[in-house]
């Protein structure tokens, strides 16, 4: 049981045998909590439960919950590497009660585990509670036969949690073992308490009360149990070691590090390898849950962690991409335990891959900077904070990669003068836009809102209803009255109209009533429930308070349900062409096309696509119902649909089945199941066909896939079929011969661009046709050869001095080409028995210089250069001549 996997299983095992039901870890994105930029915490997807809003099929849990701290207020970024157990990523190990049972139990069940089923020496354990938690205390006493002096009274908020201003809080009661008196460091509540003798292992809290106001708090109903042990300290604990790093998983991979670079994980160099270790897990495991690298956001915390680790990789003499080369490793640790690690490999080894390979680039001019700018700093002292953003802003370093880099030498950094000049760029660039005014105007839907309550959207059953207007914005305010030709927002108590969202584009339609009538251009979101339709009044006046008729365009909402029914079908043919690693990224569904964004790493090829659009059509032929269900959101992620990354989900969503599967695992079961609150059509067989038009990247890591339905779909392929009429038509062959016929041309192109080569080698070399000097000439005992050439593209003048140099055995050529636009190339050779006195270097500078150049490059051997002034192109054979003279 000493190994990470083991440890993980009997944790779980032994609550599950305990009556908890074993919960998977939830995403490291958390769903539906814009509060939190990444899962810190096990309770995180027990947090509605914990509140009331949320009822689950059981009262007691347990789970290993992935988490990472490196953004916002949890942030162990800095001391990652250096420290024994700081971490970006490590797993919560946690048992939870919802009013089911409390102190006393959770007591005995903690006890028990470490005591019996851990064997950890009774000894060693001492235990903290709230100072005024006399039940907690007398628990411990009698449960534990803990004595009193071992039992430790914490008066501060270390040991009294609050999950916010208000809401459900309690004390809690750690646990901690003594790792023994060789060890500097005092117990907890002590003046030495922050050494690392005595290391917390799990915390234990006692939900007993609810925080109402500031100065008031109440007893919760149903008092609850939530705890959490870090998995990596524990293994330490169990393993004999004293520090996380030193447990079985990070030596397997600071192992395939040092195997990797070369340079064992020993003296200035232990930091780096701990760092790659770290980071690659939190890297990858982002990526897995759907993060990619970006500017903003968790795609930048991402980044910050890629780049930190890149950087620690340079130090360790890695030329080439690292972290990429590593993740075998990890999977191979942790794939078993979380499948989503052996899902999404492919994606988050080209990931790493790209990102390093990216920064790679600007690594090294970065630190060269920093290296200059830092060259006079000791110890103690700071670099400048316009040094650090520029860093920042030109080489893209983050500010905690400038100041990891400077840690080793004592050095800080000015961070408010970096924060000082980010702001100033900030101003700047606020100062050169003029804004559009949406901000303001948003205060007003939901002021609307307030009164009028949200939308009712009537939509998934019917295409036209009838209502009453609310409200009418003009120009950004509220208006009672709109007459013919006014722009104006609509909002009535109910619609049709489906509201742009999930990539959706927003209904089209008519609304009239009693002496007005107004055209629908588009129909937006706003202020959390209301649905804002933009028209246009085309006769009449239209009032506050009308009864409304509302139509929507039957034919264009009909196409837009074709596509977005078929991004669903596209999106699981790709999820089963190239891996379950693919995940929607954006999309955007409108009448005559789609497209969406996929994570995938590299270009797909001609039979991928081509396989992705069998499979959507094969399940459009099956003409099968498309069903949709109202279902928790956890329930339904159970049962297997796919929620989007980065759509917020209520508790309750819709979940939109098409399709049967006809092969692999899935086999006889529904083909796609996803979370969707759109548009749909009631059968596969209405899309009728779907045609895939291409595949492009958008970032690193994300494709782009475009695609038409229904008759777009069919006129593309008649367009494309008559295309194909044409060519065979010109070509005089049948259109099937096509392909064979232009693959001959193609070879007798071939064939003739190389015989015309020749023939332009030998013009050149003979004379005929060239300007300037038409034999070799003698140049102080050197053989010079120097011509302008015509009807000779740039990239073919190597070929020409190489033949030239061949033929005057002994001796300098030179020849200059003038493209199209007026601008010359100019290329020189010199055999290789005279670069000891002439390089080709130095005198295609000179004839680069003729021509209105700045030098070129090359080897002493071979040499070209450009210039924007072809009309020196003979100066420049003469400026060639006189700098071997």
């Amino acid at each position: 049981m000493s190994g990470v996997n083991e440890i993980r299983s009997a944790f779980l095992d032994y609550f599950k045998t305990n009556g908890h039901e074993v919960v998977a870890s939830s995403p490291l994105v958390p769903r539906n909590d814009p509060t939190l930029m990444f899962t810190n915490a096990g309770m995180v997807q027990f947090k509605n439960v914990f509140t009331g809003l949320e009822h689950r099929p059981y009262s007691t849990a347990a789970t290993s919950q992935k988490c990472v701290r490196a953004g916002g207020k949890h942030n162990d970024l800095d001391n990652v590497g250096y420290t024994a157990r700081h971490h970006t990523f490590f797993e919560m190990l946690g048992n939870f009660s919802f009013g089911d049972y409390f102190k006393e139990r959770a007591i005995e069940l903690a006890w028990n585990l470490l005591t019996k089923d851990f064997a950890i020496n009774k000894e060693r354990l001492l235990v903290t509670v709230y100072h005024t938690d006399d039940d907690a205390f007398d628990l411990w006493r009698k449960i534990a036969g803990i004595p009193e002096s071992r039992i430790i009274r914490i008066p501060t908020n270390d040991n009294f949690w609050a999950m916010g201003d208000t809401g459900p809080c309690g004390p809690c009661s750690e646990i901690f073992y003594d790792h023994g008196d060789h060890i500097w460091g005092g117990p907890p509540g002590s003046a030495d308490e922050d050494g690392d003798r005595f290391i917390e292992i799990w915390n234990l809290v006692f939900m007993q009360f609810e925080q109402i106001t500031t100065d008031e708090r109440v007893d919760l109903p149903r008092p609850s149990i939530d705890t959490g042990m870090g998995l990596e300290r524990i293994a330490a604990l169990l393993q004999g070691q004293h520090d996380n790093y030193d447990i079985d998983l990070f030596r397997r991979l600071i192992s395939a590090s040092e195997d990797a670079t070369g340079v064992p994980a020993e003296g200035k160099n232990r930091a780096s390898h701990r760092v790659i270790a770290d980071h690659l897990r939190s890297a990858s495991f982002l990526i897995a849950d759907g993060v990619l690298p970006s500017n903003e956001g968790r795609g930048y915390v991402l980044r910050r962690i890629m780049r930190r680790a890149m950087r620690h990789a340079q130090l360790l003499g890695a030329r080439d991409p690292l972290m990429y080369r590593l993740l075998p490793t990890l999977v191979a640790e942790m794939g078993r335990a979380y499948p989503e690690l052996q899902r999404a490999e492919a994606l988050i080894s080209e990931t790493l891959k790209l990102e390093e390979t990216r920064f790679r680039k600007t690594l090294e001019r970065g630190l060269s900077l920093l290296d200059e700018a830092s060259a006079e700093l000791g110890e103690g002292d700071r670099l400048d904070g316009e040094t650090a953003f520029k860093l920042y802003d030109t080489y893209g370093f983050p500010l905690d990669l400038t100041q990891d880099a400077l840690r080793q030498r004592g050095v800080d950094v000015d961070t408010a003068g970096f924060s000082e000049a980010m702001e100033r760029q900030k101003a700047e660039a606020r100062k050169h836009w003029s804004g559009s005014g949406d901000a303001a105007t948003e205060t007003i839907w939901f002021e609307i809102k307030d009164k009028a309550g949200a939308t009712d959207f009537l939509g998934y059953d019917t295409e036209t209803a009838e209502g009453v207007i609310q409200a009418l914005v003009r120009d950004g305010k509220q208006v009672d009255t709109a007459q013919a030709g006014d722009l104006v927002d609509v909002v009535v108590n109910q619609t049709p109209f489906y509201g742009e969202s999930g990539g959706q584009m927003g209904d089209q339609g008519k609304i009239s009533g009693e002496g007005y009538q107004l055209e629908v251009s588009d129909t937006q979101k706003r202020g959390e429930g209301l649905f804002v339709h933009r028209a246009k009044v085309v006769s009449g006046a239209v009032t506050k308070g009308a009864v409304a008729q509302l139509a929507v365009d039957h034919s264009r909402r009909a196409k837009i349900r074709a596509n977005h029914s078929a991004t669903h079908l596209l999106h699981e043919a790709l999820r089963e062409v190239l891996g379950t690693h693919v995940a929607q990224k954006g999309s955007l569904v409108a009448p005559e096309r789609l497209r969406f964004d996929v994570s995938h790493p590299k270009p797909m090829t001609a039979e991928e696509l081509a396989e992705v659009e069998t499979m959507a059509n094969e399940i459009i032929l099956q003409n099968s119902a498309v069903t949709t269900r109202l279902m928790a959101v956890d329930d339904a992620i159970a049962e297997g649909a796919m929620a989007l990354f980065g759509e917020k989900y209520g508790d309750e969503v819709r979940v939109v089945s098409m399709g049967t599967a006809m092969r692999g695992v899935k086999a006889n079961r529904p083909y796609s199941v996803e979370l969707c609150g759109g548009t749909h059509v009631a059968a596969t067989g209405e899309i009728g066909l779907v045609r895939v038009l291409s595949d492009s990247a958008v970032s690193a890591g994300v494709r782009r896939i475009e695609a038409l339905t229904g008759d777009a779909a069919r006129q593309h392929l008649s367009e494309q079929d008559e295309k194909l009429r044409q060519a065979a038509s010109l070509l005089k062959v049948q259109p099937g011969d096509v392909p064979s016929r232009i693959e001959a041309l193609m070879d007798e192109r071939r064939k003739l661009e190389r015989e015309l080569t020749e023939a332009r080698k030998k013009l050149a070399l003979g004379g005929g046709g060239a300007a300037g000097s038409d034999e070799s000439r003698d140049i102080g005992g050197v053989k010079y050869l120097g011509k302008v050439v015509t009807g000779v593209a740039p990239k073919e003048l190597k070929g020409l001095v190489d033949a030239a140099k061949a033929s005057l055995g002994s001796g300098v050529a030179a020849f200059v080409a003038v493209s199209e636009d007026g601008k010359a190339s100019i290329v020189v050779g010199v055999t290789e028995d005279l670069t000891s006195r002439l390089s080709a270097v130095d005198l295609v500078r000179a004839g680069s210089e003729a021509i209105g150049g700045k030098g070129g490059g090359g080897r002493p051997d071979m040499a070209q250069a450009g210039g924007p002034d072809g009309t020196k192109a003979s100066a420049a054979v003469d400026a060639v001549a006189a700098a071997i003279g």
